[in-house]
């Protein structure tokens, strides 16, 4: 703890509560003007709602819910990043844990071109990608190799000019090999020297809690000292979409809520999109929503001490 420093102000984030069931992993995103949500549809053993046959990725326009794609059949854990004109998605292959990324690219949200990464040795789950001095940034959650890993889950990151040709960085870039951190996001802004992850915290007693942590190099973190940035509670219960049908209102209300992960966030009309799980962490699972006042840059760095 710095005591020659303001101690930070913890930003207010308010929870709106559930849009949906059974729904993750989800990327809040401004794309030509309109917000979106990029969402992964897990097979049917774990969203009994998709009777696709495989898991995919969607996006839909948040206001009407409007589905605008579907894509990437097969594909699991997925994430989506915004570059000007460009809306890339990326996601493992075949299963949780595999060595190999699609990455998909679009600039009409109709036609994707897909490129494959693989990274031979690496169990490879959830990911992020952020953009800094002209480079990109692959942030990974593995399970695998163990001399990298430690405790499973750890992170991970690769470097692209191009967003096709990948290369790992060297071993010292890693994101808390002693313990458990899972569900990642990873964010940059221009003039900003930081890389910022959000992580899921295992507490004890099977409880899990999402936090931020912030690195110039991604070697050295430092760890907000406001953590946690979300906390389960009887908020996550609200129910934010009128939509839902009585049985999910019922399945909702009476839920298991342990954790709050894989948050993700975008700028909106001056503040910030959040969206985020809770649940059991173990099948029983809600995509919630909250909101804060401040744009992205000011909600992450006020939860650290000022340079």
């Amino acid at each position: 703890m710095d005591f020659t420093k303001p101690f930070p102000k913890r930003p207010v984030i308010r929870k709106l509560g559930t849009i949906a069931c059974d729904i993750v992993e989800t990327t809040p995103l401004v794309f030509g003007g309109t917000l979106y949500r990029f969402e992964y549809i897990r097979t049917k053993e774990q969203n009994p709602a998709n009777d696709t046959g495989a898991s995919y990725f969607r996006l839909v326009e948040y206001d009407t819910g409007r589905i605008v794609t579907e894509l990437a059949r097969g594909c699991h854990l997925g994430c989506a990043y915004t570059d000007g004109e460009t809306l890339y998605a990326v996601g493992v292959w075949e299963r949780w844990g595999g060595d190999t990324l699609g990455i998909f690219r679009t600039s009409d949200l109709c036609s994707w071109e897909e490129t494959s990464v693989r990274f031979p040795g690496y169990g490879i789950c959830n990911t992020g990608v952020c953009k800094m001095d002209g480079g990109y940034t692959l942030l990974m959650e593995i399970d695998a190799p163990k001399d990298e890993c430690g405790v499973p889950f750890t992170f991970r990151f690769a470097r692209s000019d191009d967003m096709t040709h990948w290369t790992m960085t060297p071993p010292a870039c890693v994101f808390q090999k002693e313990r458990y951190a899972g569900g990642p996001a990873i964010y940059t802004f221009p003039g900003d020297p930081y890389y910022y992850v959000l992580y899921l915290e295992a507490l004890p007693g099977g409880f899990y809690t999402t936090c931020a942590a912030r690195s110039r190099d991604l070697t050295a973190w430092d760890y907000s000292p406001v953590n946690p940035l979300l906390m389960y509670g009887d908020e996550d219960k609200v129910i934010a979409n009128p939509a839902l049908s009585e049985a999910a209102r019922a399945r909702i209300a009476f839920a298991h809520d342990v954790n709050n992960s894989d948050v993700e966030l975008c700028g909106w009309n001056g503040g910030t999109v959040l969206m985020y799980s809770w649940g059991n962490q173990h099948g029983n699972e809600f995509l919630a929503e909250a909101r804060c006042e401040l744009p992205p840059r000011e909600l992450l760095r006020g939860l650290f001490y000022a340079d």
